[in-house]
């Protein structure tokens, strides 16, 4: 059975909570089925790792501003590619055959852009292990633990799914023909793009709610 903590942390992954919504210790014991003390505890390490903020007394989902998230994706993408190359280096072949796979198996749920947010989450996690180097991979499960600040998915944007498997396509291949220049180099494409399309998001969003003049 899970720990508050990881009951929590994986609320906040899959949007059950967003970012700024509150949460309530007694409510969140109740929701999981586990005492206010553990509940607690968690809260506090979550806050510690700047999962939440402070909003008075309350706690809430903490958001990431622009500077943060421009931040957040430098060090996604040194260490994704950096990963990308080990994996063109050590990945085993059931391995590649695991990823090439996945990409198979996620043209078919174009037009999902959850369940491809998740499949992508997925993806990526699966080089992270066919890099095997265990500290890189806990580097990266702290990075992607605050990929779950971002309250869209990037990949709802017209036409970034279908892209999106065409550059996991490009990595898978290059990481299949153990060529880790060319793996890190698709990756690196990959996350640019990513950031570029949120960055587009952020500003359509922005000027869609903004005051009229």
């Amino acid at each position: 059975m899970k720990d508050a903590y990881s009951l929590i942390l994986s609320a906040i992954d899959n949007g059950t909570y967003r970012p700024g919504d509150r949460l309530v210790e007694s409510e969140l014991a109740e929701r999981f089925g586990v005492s206010r003390t553990p509940v607690r505890e968690a809260l506090q390490r979550l806050e510690t790792q700047s999962m939440l903020k402070r909003d008075g007394r309350s706690l809430i989902v903490a958001t990431l501003d622009h500077n943060q998230l421009a931040e957040l994706y430098t060090v996604r993408a040194e260490l994704e590619a950096l990963a990308a190359r080990l994996a063109a280096r050590h990945a085993t072949p059931e391995e590649i055959r695991v990823l090439a796979g996945m990409v198979e198996e996620d043209h078919r749920i174009l037009g999902d852009p959850q369940a491809l947010s998740r499949a992508n989450r997925r993806f990526h996690h699966q080089i992270h292990l066919a890099s095997h180097n265990r500290y890189l991979v806990q580097q990266l499960e702290i990075v992607h633990r605050s990929m779950a600040l971002m309250a869209r998915t990037t990949l709802a944007a017209k036409g970034r799914d279908t892209v999106t498997l065409d550059e996991h396509q490009e990595i898978v291949d290059a990481i299949a023909a153990h060529d880790g220049a060319r793996a890190e180099a698709a990756l690196r494409r990959h996350i640019s793009m990513a950031y570029e399309t949120r960055l587009k998001e952020e500003a359509r969003i922005a000027a869609e709610s903004g005051p009229e003049v």
